[in-house]
C-alpha cells in the first residue's frame, strides 16, 4: 500500500507541474493527432485537441496471483461389447498460472504470445467479462485497492475485437447514442454533442458521419479503418481512465494499424492506463509499446520495459538477430513447434522459471504483494443515465433501426398485400350454403395461420440476432435488461398492428364475410390479438434460442402441436386429456373460435344443396365444431393472458442469458 501511495503522489505532483508520468520519464502532454488518411500517423496533428486531456483520475492497476480453472464435465461414451463405460473424474484444465503484472498511467501495456497463451483469458479476467464458466483466483485492484466489478466498468473502457454496431445507424448517430447512455447524467444535452463533434473531429470521422455503418457480409457503408475508428470514438467520450484493448489491429492493414497504435499512444501520454492484446505487430508499432507482458502457457514468460525484454532473453543465450522485428523473435521463442512439443514446452517453462527468479520477477512480486490490500470498493450502480433516458435513448435507436428496415416496412407490406388479395379472391363472393360454410371456415383458418407465421418469421430473430451487442452494452452499464426488450415491443407493436388491419381488411370485404361493421370489428381486433400472441411467441423464441438458424429450426415444431389443436384439423370435444396442455397454450384455438362464432353467430340464412351435410343455421355450425358462445369473453382473456405470459418468458430468458456473472474468486 505504502508504494501505490507513493506512485499516486509522484504522479499527482506530475501532473500539477503540467506534465505527464511514464515509467521512463515525465514528458509534455500531446495533443491527440488527427487521423488523416493522406498523412502518415508520425506528421498528423490537430492544433486544438479536447479529447485527450490531462486525466484527472490517474488508476494505476495491478493483478497478482491470478489463476484460472475450467472444469470439463465427465463423459459417457458406448463401445462395442461394453456397455456404458463412464469418465466418472472431471478434468480441470488449468488454463492461467499465477499471473502476475502491473500498469501504471501514461503507459501503453501490450499483452502478447503464441496463440493459446492465454491472452484473451487474462484480459477477460482483467474486466470481469466472460467469467461465469471459469473459477478465477487472484487479487485484481485499482490504485492498491480490490474493486468490484461494477467499479472496474464505471471507470474503465474495453475496445473489443469485433466491432459490433447497429448498422442502420449512422456514425452521428451511433456516437450520440452511446453520449445519452455512457456520459455523467448532470452534462447537459448541449454538452454531449459538443463532446461527440469533438470526437467526430479528432478521429477523422467527418466525412462519414452521416454515412450508415452498414452490415459487414451484407450491406457496407464505411471501411474497417473508420469502423475501427468508431470503436475507439465510443469508448473514449466518457475519457476512461483505464482503457482495454483486445487486438485492435486485426482486420487492418499495416497504415492504420499504426494509426490505431499511435491513437492508443496517444492517449496514454495524457495519463491513461492502456492494456492491449496483440499478435505479432510490426517493427514500427512495436516501438510505440512502454512495457511487455509475454505469455506463454498461461505463464508469464516477461513482464518490462521493451530494452528489458531484448537484455533477459539475451542473457538466456537467446539473441534476437539484427535487423529482425523484436515482436516476431519473443513469439517465436515462446511457440510450441508441432514436431517439437516436448522441447518447446521445455524451453518455455525454462523461460518462465527464469523470469520468476530473476531480480526483475521478484521485485515485480514484492511490490505486487505490498500494494494490494483486502478492501473492496463497491460501485451502488452501473449505469450512469437514469431509467427514463434510458429508455428514451433506447426507444430512439429502435425507432430508426424499424424506419430503416426495408424488409419490414416495405417488401413485408407488398408481401402482406398480395397474400390477401391472392386469399380474398381465392374465396371471394362465398354463398351461405354447406360447401360457403366449409370454404368460409377454411379461410377464417388461414386467417389466424398466416397472421402466425408471418410475424412469427420476422421477430424470430429480432433478440438472437443482436444478443452479443446487447450484452456488450448491458454489460458496459448503458441500460437495462427491461428497458432494452420494452422499447423493442413498443416499437413493433404498431407496425403489426397495422399490417393485422389492412390484412384482415381485404380478406373481410373480397370474401364476403358477415357485412355487420360490429362483426367486422370484432374480427379485426381478434386478427390483431393473435398477430400480438404469435410476436409474444416468436420473441420467446428469439430470447431462447442462441441463434438465428436455432430460433428458425424451432419455429415448425413448437407451433405444429398448437396448430393442430385449433379446432380446425379436430374437434375439441375428441381432444385427449393428457394433450389438453396444448390446447390451452394454443392461440390458434382461441382465435378460431372466436372468429367461428363472431362469423355464424345469428346467422339462419343458410340454404341447403346436400341434406347430408347440410347445416340449418349458423349456430348449427357452431356446435358442429365444439364451441359456444358462451366462451367469447373467456377466449378474449385467454388471449390476453398468453400475450402476456409469452412476453414475460420471453423477458426472463432474456434475463438469464444475459445475467452479468460476476467472477469467482
Amino acid at each position: 500500500m505504502a508504494q501505490v501511495l507513493s506512485d499516486l503522489l509522484r504522479i499527482k505532483s506530475v501532473y500539477y507541474s503540467g506534465n505527464v508520468y511514464t515509467p521512463q520519464s515525465t514528458m509534455k502532454p500531446k495533443m491527440l493527432e488527427k487521423v488523416d488518411e493522406s498523412k502518415s500517423p508520425s506528421t498528423s496533428t490537430s492544433n486544438t485537441s479536447l479529447i485527450m486531456v490531462n486525466d484527472p483520475d490517474p488508476i494505476i492497476y495491478s493483478w497478482s496471483n491470478v489463476n484460472v480453472f475450467f472444469r470439463r464435465k465427465a463423459k459417457t461414451s458406448r463401445f462395442l461389447g461394453r456397455g456404458n463405460s463412464t469418465d466418472t473424474t472431471p478434468r480441470v484444465i488449468h488454463i492461467l498460472k499465477n499471473v502476475k503484472g502491473i500498469c501504471r498511467p501514461g503507459e501503453l501495456l501490450a499483452i502478447m504470445g503464441a496463440s493459446g497463451a492465454g491472452k484473451t483469458t487474462l484480459l477477460n479476467v482483467l474486466t470481469h467479462r466472460n467469467n461465469d464458466k471459469l473459477r478465477v483466483t487472484g487479487d485484481i485492484s485499482i490504485n492498491g485497492i480490490r474493486v468490484d466489478p461494477e467499479a472496474i466498468t464505471s471507470r474503465s473502457a474495453y475496445v473489443q475485437q469485433d466491432n459490433l454496431f447497429i448498422g442502420s445507424l449512422t456514425v452521428r448517430e451511433q456516437l450520440t447514442f452511446q453520449a445519452m447512455l455512457r456520459m455523467d447524467r448532470y452534462l447537459s444535452y448541449e454538452e454531449r454533442v459538443r463532446r461527440v463533434n469533438q470526437v467526430i473531429m479528432e478521429l477523422g470521422l467527418t466525412k462519414c458521419e452521416n454515412t450508415l455503418i452498414g452490415v459487414p457480409g451484407t450491406k457496407k457503408s464505411i471501411s474497417g479503418g473508420e469502423m475501427k475508428r468508431l470503436s475507439f470514438g465510443c469508448e473514449v467520450l466518457t475519457n476512461p481512465s483505464l482503457m482495454f484493448c483486445d487486438e485492435p489491429t486485426s482486420g487492418l492493414d499495416s497504415f492504420m494499424a499504426q494509426n490505431v497504435i499511435a491513437m492508443m499512444k496517444s492517449m496514454a501520454e495524457r495519463g491513461k492506463t492502456i492494456i492491449s492484446t496483440i499478435h505479432q505487430p510490426s517493427s514500427d508499432i512495436y516501438s510505440m509499446f512502454d512495457r511487455l507482458l509475454l505469455m506463454a502457457e498461461g505463464r508469464v514468460a516477461f513482464l518490462g520495459t521493451t530494452d528489458e525484454a531484448l537484455k533477459f532473453f539475451n542473457n538466456l543465450n537467446l539473441r534476437c538477430p539484427e535487423q529482425y522485428n523484436p515482436s516476431d523473435f519473443f513469439i517465436d521463442q515462446l511457440s510450441v513447434e508441432p514436431s517439437k512439443v516436448m522441447e518447446s514446452r521445455h524451453k518455455i517453462a525454462m523461460i518462465c522459471d527464469n523470469y520468476d527468479a530473476s531480480d526483475h520477477g521478484i521485485t515485480d512480486q514484492r511490490k505486487q504483494q505490498q500494494q494490494t490490500t483486502t478492501t473492496t470498493k463497491k460501485n451502488t450502480s452501473p449505469y450512469k443515465a437514469s431509467w427514463g433516458t434510458q429508455f428514451r435513448v433506447v426507444l430512439w435507436r429502435s425507432w430508426l433501426e424499424v424506419l430503416r428496415d426495408p424488409f419490414l416496412i416495405r417488401i413485408r407490406f407488398l408481401q402482406l398485400v398480395t397474400l390477401a388479395l391472392l386469399v380474398g379472391l381465392l374465396y371471394r363472393d362465398q354463398q351461405m350454403d354447406e360447401l360457403g360454410v366449409f370454404n368460409i371456415n377454411g379461410a377464417l383458418m388461414l386467417l389466424l395461420t398466416n397472421m402466425t407465421y408471418q410475424n412469427c418469421n420476422t421477430v424470430v430473430n429480432t433478440f438472437c440476432s443482436q444478443k452479443e451487442l446487447f450484452k456488450r452494452e448491458h454489460h458496459n452499464g448503458m441500460y437495462r435488461v427491461d428497458v432494452y426488450f420494452l422499447a423493442k415491443n413498443l416499437v413493433e407493436t404498431p407496425f403489426f398492428t397495422v399490417y393485422a388491419i389492412i390484412y384482415t381488411t381485404i380478406i373481410y370485404f373480397l370474401i364476403g364475410l358477415n357485412p355487420s361493421l360490429e362483426r367486422f370489428l370484432l374480427c379485426a381486433m381478434v386478427a390483431v390479438m393473435v398477430t400480438w400472441c404469435a410476436v409474444s411467441f416468436g420473441y420467446l423464441l428469439s430470447c431462447l434460442a442462441p441463434s438465428d438458424n436455432v430460433a428458425l429450426a424451432l419455429l415448425a415444431p413448437c407451433t405444429l402441436p398448437l396448430l393442430i389443436f385449433s379446432g380446425f384439423f379436430i374437434n375439441v370435444r375428441s381432444t385427449p386429456v393428457f394433450m389438453k396442455t396444448f390446447q390451452y397454450l394454443s392461440w390458434f384455438s382461441y382465435g378460431n373460435e372466436l372468429l367461428v362464432v363472431n362469423q355464424w353467430s345469428g346467422v339462419n340464412n343458410l340454404t341447403c344443396t346436400v341434406s347430408a351435410s347440410c347445416y340449418l343455421d349458423g349456430e348449427a355450425v357452431i356446435q358442429r365444431l365444439g364451441f359456444s358462445e358462451d366462451h367469447f369473453a373467456f377466449n378474449l382473456t385467454c388471449l390476453a393472458l398468453l400475450i402476456v405470459g409469452y412476453r414475460l418468458l420471453a423477458f426472463l430468458f432474456l434475463l438469464l442469458g444475459t445475467n452479468r456473472g460476476k467472477p469467482r474468486s
